[in-house]
């Protein structure tokens, strides 16, 4: 960074109390995020239109910089399109994911690793015109992917990785990023103070609350607690707000995508019993597959706020969000004062009449 520059970004910093973010969110509508991992081959039609966010995903480290295959440059920057006729609209590049963030722990921990990362970041902005980084490194200080590194040591070096980003990227460009939405995830990983100091929200993935390696069938994204599970939106707000983080900087997520379970007893309709992790069906898919004409009986946990299904015949268990839970997770938002909702992902919706136009009707009504 240039002398000047950095004497710029100081004034900056003593002008946000010692801070440099973006501006606060506080009394703006709350967004609606949506991740993105396709081909590109599938956009036509979206309602990009509802969004106020779309994320690409997702690049990966190399030599401690960020890279982005050229076949996927190509789709990142057919979503910037969009902003031409949805000016609003801002798009994201996302780093890792599950399994794509093996060498997180080893090049975070290094100044220079953070720092040639931050410079690559930026430049990949500047060539593609995307508006910011969401950061999902699953899982600072915490175990994530199978053989994945990770130590305690992650947890300040994550907040030294922020701060390294925003001195880079300065105050236009957006930095998020997502949090695992269990206990575990949230008390160990981040210094929240700090780095809530610097990034524009968190996205908290309220979903795979119970997941592939789970041996127990639950609700996967529910929004309440219930006495047969803790986890859930609702708690991971609670946690986050009594750890200090304000409301307004808190998007809870939703799952365009069910978990089907296998090898699961009949009591309680599945629920809560063992079993062994089958599948995902995306949302566009369900309305087909997971029928009461193809045997399957559909409940609905009320206190959960949470859908779940059974079939009897093959002993089959799924999860899931759909419309009226959605719509929940949405209501929910607007009551809390919270930043907002994401999702994963946009591919698995419905082109039309799907949970994101459940989701746009209850944020944005009147």
């Amino acid at each position: 960074m240039r002398p000047v520059s950095r004497i710029l970004l100081l004034l900056a910093l003593l002008a946000n109390g010692g801070t440099l973010r973006a501006q606060s969110t506080g009394g703006r509508e709350p967004v609606l995020v949506g991740y993105y991992a396709g081909d590109g081959t599938d956009l036509h039609g979206r309602r990009f239109d509802q969004l106020t966010h779309v994320i690409w995903c997702f690049g990966h480290l190399r030599n401690d910089s960020f890279i982005v295959a050229d076949k996927q440059v190509k789709v990142l920057r057919d979503l910037v399109g969009m902003k031409r006729r949805h000016p609003r609209l801002k798009v994201l590049v996302s780093l890792g994911g599950w399994g794509g963030c093996a060498d997180c722990s080893e090049v975070f921990a290094r100044e220079e690793g953070r720092r040639t990362f931050a410079r690559t970041v930026k430049a990949l902005l500047k060539r593609t015109w995307a508006d910011g980084i969401d950061l999902d490194w699953e899982y600072p200080a915490v175990q994530g992917y199978p053989g994945h590194a990770y130590g305690d040591g992650d947890r300040h070096h994550f907040t030294l990785l922020v701060r390294a980003l925003r001195e880079e990227l300065g105050p236009a460009h957006e930095i998020t990023f997502a949090a695992g939405g269990t206990d575990e995830c949230l008390q160990q990983g981040f210094e929240w103070d700090s780095v809530m100091a610097v990034v524009d929200r968190v996205h908290v993935m309220s979903y795979d609350l119970v997941h592939g390696y789970s041996t127990r069938t639950g609700h996967h994204t529910p929004l309440y607690p219930v006495p047969g599970q803790q986890l859930s939106a609702d708690r991971a707000v609670q946690l986050l707000t009594g750890l200090g983080v304000a409301r307004d900087r808190i998007v809870i997520g939703s799952a365009f995508y069910g978990r089907v379970w296998k090898d699961v007893p009949p009591q309680n309709n599945g629920l809560f019993q063992p079993g062994t992790f089958s599948h995902a069906v995306p949302h566009r898919a369900m309305d087909t597959t997971i029928t009461a004409a193809k045997g399957w009986v559909l409940l609905r946990d009320e206190a959960a706020a949470a859908p779940f299904g059974h079939h009897a015949g093959r002993r089959e268990y799924i999860t899931y969000d759909d419309t009226a839970s959605v719509t929940a997770k949405a209501r929910y938002v607007r009551e809390q004062g919270l930043g907002g909702i994401m999702f994963w992902q946009l591919r698995d919706d419905a082109v039309r009449d799907g949970l994101l136009d459940a989701i746009h009707r209850a944020l944005r009504a009147p």
